[in-house]
């Protein structure tokens, strides 16, 4: 299986495009030793043929456009990209999806509350129903193994398993909406099995790390966590008031609860940070932060990259 990292940053990117923090500030100026990243996007493929992303990130146009295994190949219309799996309600995760409006097929993977909060609550999405077979919507069940496979109903040779993560809906979603919905289907993590065996954990928002996930990421051969902020005031302290990352449903990579510490006995998977705020200090190549990482076993997403499993 091919994994295409498409973008590696949280929302709003890196620079993001309204912040003058140290980090955004020190890289527009080039005096800084680190790399501009999209919002996160993650495109695998089994055969090179058939395309399937990982949520949809309000990048995903740009991000196709340097991708050239995600750009057409022979018909006036045209596109490889046979799916799109979501994980979330959340805009950096679904916004991607209005850029794929354009009337070529495609089949979306999401749970039966996620589709109601698209469908029947966000006109906008509408764009993607004009005709018949425009999108194909295929529901999923939690813990539950099924084939990723294209409109035509071609198997991809990808199977794939989504687990509850968390139960707090994006706060756009209203209270009367919300209690409608299965809680459980708010947060998802993926794990992907190819046809060779190779197994990929794909997790950029994860508000705790129980026994069980431990436990399910050290079968995984690759995995993509989340790395949104280094510490839980990382926010409050840049900007001086806001949230902290755990009550905005990011365990952080520091502390003695942190990714770091919790993940520190995974020794299967290669493990790799995505989903990177600007105002992470592991951003800076020459920080502290980034050594630690590094020591720990870690690495930093990069646009760009990509894995064979």
């Amino acid at each position: 299986m091919r994994v295409e990292i498409l973008g590696s940053a949280a929302g709003g990117g890196f620079p993001q495009w309204n912040c003058n923090c140290r980090n955004c500030q020190s890289l527009r100026a080039g005096t800084f030793p680190a790399k501009s990243r999209t919002q996160t996007q993650v495109a695998v493929s089994d055969d090179g043929r058939a395309w399937f992303l990982l949520n949809a990130s309000p990048d995903l146009r740009m991000q196709i456009e340097r991708t050239p295994a995600l750009q057409p190949r022979s018909a006036v219309r045209d596109s490889p990209i046979a799916g799109v799996l979501l994980t979330s309600a959340d805009i950096d995760q679904i916004a991607g999806l209005l850029s794929l409006r354009e009337l070529q097929p495609f089949r979306t993977y999401c749970t039966p509350s996620l589709r109601q909060i698209l469908c029947e609550d966000n006109s906008a999405f509408g764009m993607l129903n004009r005709v018949p077979q425009q999108v194909c919507w295929t529901d999923i069940k939690l813990d539950e193994s099924f084939p990723l496979v294209t409109v035509a109903g071609e198997p991809s040779g990808i199977f794939c398993e989504v687990f509850s993560l968390g139960k707090k809906y994006p706060v756009y979603v209203s209270p009367e909406r919300a209690a409608t919905l299965k809680s459980e289907e708010a947060l998802l993590g993926v794990m992907l099995t190819a046809s060779s065996g190779g197994r990929l954990a794909y997790m950029p928002a994860v508000p705790a790390i129980s026994e069980r996930l431990l436990q399910l990421l050290e079968t995984a051969d690759l995995v993509l966590f989340d790395g949104t902020f280094w510490s839980d005031e990382e926010l409050i302290q840049v900007q001086g008031s806001g949230a902290t990352a755990r009550e905005m449903g990011h365990v952080p990579v520091s502390g003695a609860e942190g990714s770091l510490r919790t993940l520190a006995g995974l020794r299967r998977p290669r493990k790799v940070f995505v989903h990177v705020n600007n105002t992470n200090p592991m951003l800076d190549e020459s920080s502290t932060e980034y050594r630690e990482l590094r020591a720990a076993g870690w690495e930093v997403a990069e646009d760009g990259w990509q894995f064979n499993l």
